[in-house]
């Protein structure tokens, strides 16, 4: 079983306080990082987790799966079930309508591996509630496939599908039993559609440490601990520049190339991509690979910040050698490790106003509106921090979120039952803003603006995160009785 070596970042041949610099810069930058760990040489030399966050709380990757999915099609590949020249309609005749188009017919499990099939976006988010996989040959295409680079997360996740058919298994479980040796955390699972496919493009929920894990296997090119788990010649290709992307991308770092559910990157590496941070990092050239979870969604160019922070502050210090033992530096970046978590909003002002307000129910006047009421309470926790509860009902069933003032608050999100962690800040012009950060098996925010004029308010709701939480959008108007 792989078991990963842990040293100190200056017996690699980097120094400590980059890694210090690192972590500071990305602070400045109000990145909401969830976890930032650091293998160099083989060695993790950084493993750091920003509260609530820790090592033993899963987290979703989101596009990093599609990853996980390109591996699953190689191990097939090597078994010799597939070819990565079939067209991908041989596999599911069953799902296929009476005139297929050509343009389906001719494409095949490479095209979709390089993201370049048939269509132009996702075909199962034109509707949810039909067959995902069946969407894929039913949709009309845009194009002639093997032509053009265009995302379309359908293409893992039929990809995926494909997976579970022909083995008859979950396709996280059949990677971890023919990837044994890597000892991904049994934990580790993929959220599945609502036909029961595992969600291929974006489903995976797991530990950080396992895309450490499994960064390690794509460095080694398959060959781990003696033994040849998948062809080297078949990763070589998954992370080499097949198609383009700079026409369409936003970021630098996505502009530079894509192989087979791998991104390009800069300074000549690649990476597994994940939206809001999730990221696997691989610098060949220096021999380093930077695992990060975070929740960039609501931060426009966020990710890049993440890729320039490494570049800039760590990559011009790496030595080829070790470096002599810095006891200083090591005890700061140890410090620094030990405190990590994710900011409040800023410590404020409490207002004097807090007793006309403090447990004030106010009913919801906004027509076609499920929710019934707000209301506010205010008290300290142990240490003495203020914290509130903003209590709603919705659907005619209470519910309750905790937030601290300068310190977080955790608990299960209403409705979703999801962990999240929650402030609360009093802006300048008297308007009440809490922030809630979504940490589970879905990743987000939503955020609260509560207004109050007299005898009335107004809630503002806003949440930033891909599927859930329609709830939590939009203006309400309430009153007290």
């Amino acid at each position: 079983m792989l078991t990963l070596e842990r040293s100190t970042p200056e017996e690699t041949g980097i120094p400590s306080n980059c890694i210090v610099q690192l972590i500071k810069r990305l602070q400045k930058r109000h990145i909401p990082m969830h976890s930032l760990l650091l293998l160099h040489h083989d060695r993790l030399i950084f493993e750091g987790y920003y509260a609530p966050c820790s090592a033993d709380r899963l987290h979703r990757m989101f596009s990093i799966s599609k990853s996980f999915t390109a591996i699953a099609i190689g191990l097939l590949c090597d078994e010799g079930k597939i070819s990565l020249d079939d067209p991908i309609i041989r596999y599911f005749p069953e799902k296929l309508p009476q005139n297929v188009h050509p343009w389906i017919a001719q494409m095949t499990i490479r095209d979709m591996l390089m993201m370049r099939s048939c269509h132009a976006s996702t075909t199962y988010k034109l509707d949810l509630t039909s067959d995902w996989v069946e969407s894929y040959f039913t949709t009309p295409p845009t194009h002639p496939p093997g032509t053009l680079f265009h995302y379309d997360t359908s293409a893992p996740h039929t990809l995926c599908a494909l997976v579970e058919k022909l083995t008859g298994s979950d396709m996280l479980d059949y990677i971890k039993s023919k990837l044994h040796v890597l000892g991904l955390s049994p934990q580790s699972y993929m959220i599945k559609d609502p036909f029961g496919v595992s969600m291929g493009g974006s489903g995976l929920v797991a530990f950080p440490l396992d895309l450490v894990k499994f960064g390690y296997f794509i460095a080694h090119r398959g060959q781990i601990l003696g033994e040849s788990l998948l062809s080297s010649s078949y990763i070589d290709m998954a992370v080499s520049a097949l198609t383009e992307t700079c026409v369409t991308a936003p970021l630098p770092s996505e502009a530079q190339g894509y192989g087979m559910q791998f991104w390009r990157g800069e300074k000549n590496g690649f990476t597994c991509y994940g939206m809001g941070g999730q990221l696997i990092i691989f610098l060949p050239q220096y021999h380093l690979i930077c695992v990060t979870t975070a929740d960039t969604q609501s931060i426009q160019g966020g990710n890049q910040q993440i890729y320039d922070a490494l570049y800039e502050e760590l990559l011009p210090y790496i030595q080829d050698h070790a470096l002599p033992p810095n006891e200083t530096d090591l005890k700061r970046l140890q410090s620094v490790q030990a405190s990590l978590h994710i900011a409040a909003l800023p410590e404020c002002t409490m207002p004097h106003s807090l007793s006309r307000i403090d447990g004030k129910r106010y009913h919801v006047l906004t027509k076609s509106c499920d929710f019934q009421y707000f209301c506010l309470h205010f008290d300290k926790d142990a240490h003495s921090h203020a914290i509130g509860t903003l209590s709603f009902s919705y659907k005619e069933r209470s519910y309750s979120i905790s937030f601290g003032f300068g310190v977080m608050q955790t608990g299960s999100f209403p409705i979703y039952n999801l962990f999240y962690a929650a402030s609360g800040t009093w802006l300048f012009d008297g308007t009440l803003y809490i922030k809630a950060h979504i940490l589970d098996s879905y990743i987000g925010s939503v955020q609260f603006q509560l207004a109050f004029c007299e005898d009335e308010l107004i809630v503002w709701m806003s949440k930033k995160e891909e599927s859930l939480f329609q709830e939590f959008n939009g203006h309400l108007y309430c009153k007290s009785s």
